[in-house]
């Protein structure tokens, strides 16, 4: 059950322009993938089976002329179901939205397609995105495809499922708190959370104000780095959007890393945490040594404080965002969702503000750090894929344990498969740099990838 999106993490978009597969191909071998598995993953909520048909006759035509539809040609990828798709359901994975069809493209997806991209499907997602489970009471459980009685992670665990299982090339997600970070480590692949400000949140829909952002994941660099290249870009209609020039993280791939400093936190991130979990992003650290990269360890004051600020922001927005439906018919929520949108009432507006001004310092300490460092290392999570039936809200605190801090600062972040546990799960190194050096993480992903063979690794439902 394998093909050129997942034997290995071999860039799809090479065997593309290569001419050693064909858009129609990868297709229908994805769409049967899907068939063969997402019965028991239930990572789509929406599969546009004859709309990525005629788009991939579209750009295998177009091939024959000789010409391109752009740098993602005939890439087959997959969108988390916030993300607005003109003519095509869009359900935030809640009942509220059930038939809802956009009447616009988000502008993360219109430059994608603009670009060449073939749209195979909405990804599940935790109900309006807001839980790291994706254990969804409305459009099913979604399940991770190293282990199917555990959690894929969230909120984009459909991304994540979808991309572990070799059921697309990439997927969208968003990321709050972590929500592509997360499920990209649980389920054995890459993702990226950006520079706040980078990239179009227009046509998503939103858990704050303050912290979301769209990324990709992929179980290819290359195809990340193309996919982010393309869909990055200032929007006017986006207020958190900045119009800011920055580096291709295409260009990235082949940079040289030798010198790049790389802090490893002495404490915090290390702390309380499965022993393959800190082993293995040790012996990642080692071998970005290996690879000429100065490695050091550093501090990181403040941290667990940052985490508690952020919870409490995402906690108030949330609620707001949610006020008038949860007044009008709560319980046409999940029972997970509405407990924890309830959490927001007990946030105080001086608690409220405080946590703000936190943040502002927060980043300020950051700045400092980053005078010294380039990116820092850490693990993504503290433990390995929670069971599916595992409480939602105490299992999301576990697993953004090490994620919220670098969101509270709008930093970029990027998670890599860096080992598996005695049991067999993947396990996910986290880097983290200042805003706008994306690029930086892209370079140290590379090196560490040209080391490894973690990112090669296949699920035990693509090895049947």
């Amino acid at each position: 059950m394998t093909s050129p999106g997942v034997s290995g993490a071999a860039s799809v978009l090479a065997e593309l322009r290569a001419g050693r597969v064909t858009s129609s191909q990868l297709v229908e071998e994805y769409l049967a993938r899907i068939d063969a598995l997402d019965g028991e993953l239930r990572a789509f909520v929406t599969v546009t089976r004859d709309e990525a048909r005629a788009r991939a006759a579209e750009a295998d035509a177009e091939q024959e002329r000789g010409g391109s539809l752009g740098p993602l040609h005939g890439l087959p990828i997959a969108l988390k179901d916030n993300i607005a798709t003109a003519g095509i359901r869009t359900t935030m994975g809640s009942t509220f939205f059930a038939d809802y069809v956009p009447d616009e493209d988000a502008p993360v997806w219109r430059r994608l397609s603009e670009a060449g991209a073939v749209l195979l499907g909405k990804t599940q997602l935790h109900e309006f995105a807001y839980g790291a489970t994706t254990q969804n009471p409305h459009h099913g459980a979604c399940r991770n495809p190293w282990d199917t009685e555990r959690t894929p992670g969230g909120s984009s665990g459909g991304s994540g499922a979808a991309t572990g299982a070799g059921l697309c090339a990439v997927a969208l997600g968003t990321d709050t708190g972590g929500s592509v970070r997360i499920p990209a480590s649980l389920n054995g692949v890459s993702g990226i959370r950006p520079t706040l400000g980078r990239v179009s949140n227009t046509g998503v829909f939103h858990i704050t104000w303050s912290f979301d952002t769209v990324g990709p994941l992929a179980r290819s660099l290359a195809d990340l780095a193309a996919t982010f290249d393309v869909m990055a870009g200032y929007d006017g209609a986006d207020v958190m959007s900045i119009n800011r020039q920055a580096a291709s993280l295409v260009d990235a791939l082949g940079r040289d890393p030798t010198g790049i400093r790389v802090g490893v936190p002495r404490s915090v991130f290390f702390d309380d945490i499965d022993a393959d979990i800190g082993a293995a992003v040790r012996a990642a650290a080692d071998e970005l040594a290996a690879a000429g990269l100065s490695v050091e360890p550093v501090d990181v004051p403040g941290a667990e404080d940052a985490v508690e600020s952020c919870t409490h922001v995402i906690w108030s927005e949330a609620t707001a965002i949610h006020a008038e439906r949860l007044e009008n018919n709560p319980d046409g929520f999940g029972a997970d969702v509405r407990r924890r949108l309830m959490f927001g009432y007990d946030v105080s507006g001086p608690e409220y503000a405080r946590c703000v001004e936190h943040g502002r310092r927060w980043r300020r300490t950051l700045e400092q750090l980053f005078e010294s460092v380039d990116v820092i290392l850490s693990p993504m999570n503290g433990v390995v894929a929670p069971l599916a039936d595992s409480e939602m809200i105490e299992t999301t605190a576990k697993l953004t344990r090490f994620t919220y801090g670098w969101s509270l600062a709008g930093l970029p972040a990027l998670s890599v498969p860096c080992g598996l546990s005695t049991g067999g799960l993947p396990i996910g190194l986290q880097l983290t740099a200042a805003p706008w050096q994306d690029a930086q993480l892209m370079s140290v992903a590379a090196a560490y990838q040209d080391r490894t063979g973690w990112h090669d690794g296949l699920p035990p439902l693509l090895e049947q």
